[in-house]
């Protein structure tokens, strides 16, 4: 499983940097570039890192990063569909993408929570 999803998480940013490739040239799609470029591609190496945890702490606190970024991708890509650069159709498969990282990312979140409670009634 760890590694699906160290393929899906970088795979996200690969997809985000062909379509960022797809815009226009405008000021403000510049400017979104930037950003979504950013948050999507910090998806798949926070992932990495936090799967190079030295704790159960340290994990969790990596993976509440990984679903920042996630979130934030997400964010960025409703922008680039509401604001007109990019078409509805071209943007879909990457929000479902990014919406079910960030929804793994969030068990996988409550998972190590529950096994740092346990560890500490112990």
């Amino acid at each position: 499983m760890e590694n699906q999803i160290k393929i899906r998480t970088k795979q996200i940013g690969l997809d985000v940097i062909k379509l960022v490739d797809e815009l226009p040239r405008k000021m403000s799609a510049c400017m979104i570039a930037k950003q979504i470029l950013r948050s999507s591609t910090s998806v798949g190496s926070n992932y990495r890192a936090a799967c190079r945890a030295k704790s159960d702490a340290d994990f969790l606190n990596k993976l509440r990063i990984v679903e920042e970024e996630s979130d934030e991708t997400s964010y960025w890509l409703e922008i680039l569909e509401e604001v007109g650069l990019i078409d509805h159709l071209r943007i879909e498969k990457l929000k479902k993408e990014t919406n079910e990282i960030t929804a793994i990312i969030v068990a996988s979140q409550k998972t190590v929570q529950k096994k740092i409670r346990l560890k500490d009634k112990n």
